[in-house]
C-alpha cells in the first residue's frame, strides 16, 4: 500500500525516532508498505517519519544512481545490488574527507541544495529478519544512508545548510509545509489550510 509522504513542517519529521522491537505489530507489512511508496515516489530512500512513524526504520536502494557515467565500475556494480532495509541503526563512525553532493528529500519536493558529508560511513543495524549487522558504506551509498540515518534522528537535509542558504529556501519551504506545490505523489501536509 502507497502511503502519504510527511512534509516539510510536521514534528514527527524534527523528532529523534523509537527503537523497534522484533514483536512490533505488521512490521514486514510496513516494511512492504515503504518499498511501494518508496519506488511509486521515485526516491532512492525512506525512512519511517516520512509516513509519520517515529520509528527507526529507513529502506535504501540506491540502483538508481548506478546509471550516473561518471562513477568508476566498482561504485556502479555497488549501486546497483545495493538494496537494504536498516533497523535501529546505529553509526560507529563516519571518515574521510567531506564532499558535496546536490541533495534533495521527498519530504521537501522541488528542493535541492549541496550538502557537505563525510566520505565513508560505518554502521550497526539489524536487517528486516532483525540479525544485527555491521557494515562500512563509502560514496553515494554511504551518502544515501547517511540522508536517512538523519530523518530518524530528526534531521533534514536542510539543516545542514548555511543559516543565509536556510533564508534563502525559507518561503520555499514554508509553501511546502502549506500544501502550495504539486507533487505526483500522495503527500500530508501540515500546514495546509482547510480552504485550499
Amino acid at each position: 500500500m502507497i502511503r502519504p509522504i510527511v512534509a516539510y513542517g510536521a514534528p514527527v519529521l524534527k523528532k529523534k525516532a523509537e527503537a523497534i522491537e522484533p514483536e512490533y505489530p505488521k512490521l514486514a507489512q510496513l516494511i512492504e508498505d515503504m518499498w511501494e511508496t518508496m519506488y511509486a515516489s521515485n526516491g532512492v530512500g525512506l525512512a519511517a517519519p516520512q509516513i509519520g512513524l517515529s520509528l527507526r526504520l529507513f529502506v535504501v536502494d540506491a540502483a538508481p544512481f548506478a546509471a550516473d557515467e561518471e562513477l568508476d565500475t566498482a561504485e556502479i556494480k555497488t549501486l546497483e545490488s545495493f538494496k537494504k532495509v536498516f533497523i535501529n541503526p546505529q553509526i560507529i563512525s563516519e571518515e574521510g574527507d567531506p564532499w558535496v553532493f546536490n541533495e534533495g528529500c521527498l519530504s521537501i519536493p522541488d528542493i535541492r541544495e549541496d550538502v557537505q558529508r563525510k566520505a565513508q560511513l560505518t554502521l550497526s543495524y539489524q536487517n528486516e529478519k532483525f540479525e544485527p549487522l555491521t557494515e562500512t558504506f563509502t560514496g553515494l551509498a554511504a551518502r544515501v544512508v547517511q540522508h536517512e540515518y538523519d530523518h530518524i534522528e530528526g534531521v533534514l537535509f536542510t539543516d545542514h545548510l548555511s543559516p543565509l542558504k536556510r533564508r534563502l529556501i525559507k518561503n520555499k519551504l514554508n509553501a511546502i509545509s502549506k500544501g502550495l506545490i504539486s507533487v505526483d505523489y500522495p503527500m500530508k501536509f501540515p500546514n495546509k489550510s482547510k480552504r485550499n
